[in-house]
């Protein structure tokens, strides 16, 4: 890697560490770099947090090095660190990361979590924000900077991608609340709102922290509350969600659908 020390967290850079040996012993000359996104590169990462990283290759890998790599995220996990299951992170070719192509975003995907695999998934609208965050503060592990590897993400271009993750993923959670239940589900998609909340308010990504406080200060006062408890939950993720708590969730969704309605209108209308 570039710099022995890339985080404040040394069990940390051990990891990304022999992961990025790992993975150079594999692609070998198909590595371009690898890249920390994600809470790793604010003031917000804490215990709870995963390690959102990108691997950049040459060429489409997944075909010929999938088996490989997928051993290889196996041992990893098995490694006695509680870090070993927080890696999440995708492979993609170079001319796939320059700007979001939805015709070209299959692309291979490890979740955090015990017994997340390596697998192929398609990386939606929301990699619009993920290009975002690594193009502006993204972490160098190894390779050239991440904005050379990436055009500039516009404020529109933002507002658009997060709209798209409200009529699609909010949406589903009003079809089926049951996707809720769970304590951790339900304070990540109450965290996730603010966080729409404040790109479409300002074009621009901050953590979950960020725009949790910016929502309880600038958004109605009946949300504070809701808001204040999830952060709460968030550490706290075992168990099913208060119904309270659901019903409220529920309720900020549709509080968010009627904002990014007014704010579809208001862009339509300039």
């Amino acid at each position: 890697m570039n710099s022995k020390e890339p985080t404040a967290y040394p069990e940390i850079n051990a990891l990304l560490g022999h992961l990025w040996e790992s993975v150079r012993s594999i692609l070998g000359p198909h590595c371009v770099g690898m890249y920390l996104e994600g809470s790793l590169t604010s003031a917000d990462f804490d215990e709870d947090s995963d390690i959102d990283f990108l691997v950049v290759t040459d060429e489409d890998v997944a075909s010929d090095f999938f088996p490989a790599l997928q051993a290889m995220h196996d041992r990893i996990a098995e490694i006695d660190s509680p870090w070993a299951i927080q890696l999440e992170g995708s492979y993609i070719p170079q001319h796939d990361l320059r700007r979001y192509d939805p015709a070209h975003a299959l692309h291979l995907n490890i979740e955090r979590g015990p017994g997340e695999r390596l697998k192929m998934v398609d990386h939606d609208t929301g990699w619009i924000i993920h290009r975002a965050i690594l193009r502006e503060r993204g972490i160098t592990l190894a390779g050239p900077p991440a904005h050379t590897l990436i055009d500039p993400v516009s404020p529109d271009d933002l507002r658009q991608a997060v709209l798209e993750i409200v009529r699609g993923w909010a949406t589903s959670i009003l079809d089926d609340p049951t996707h809720i239940r769970s304590a951790g589900y339900q304070s990540y998609t109450v965290l996730t709102l603010c966080r729409i909340l404040y790109t479409l308010q300002h074009g621009a990504v901050v953590s979950k922290r960020q725009a949790a406080q910016w929502a309880q200060q600038s958004s109605e006062q009946r949300w504070a509350s809701l808001i204040a408890r999830a952060w709460v939950g968030r550490h706290a993720p075992a168990g099913e969600a208060s119904a309270e708590d659901t019903q409220g969730t529920l309720d900020f969704i549709r509080y968010t659908l009627e904002r990014s309605q007014a704010f579809k209108l208001s862009a339509d209308g300039r």
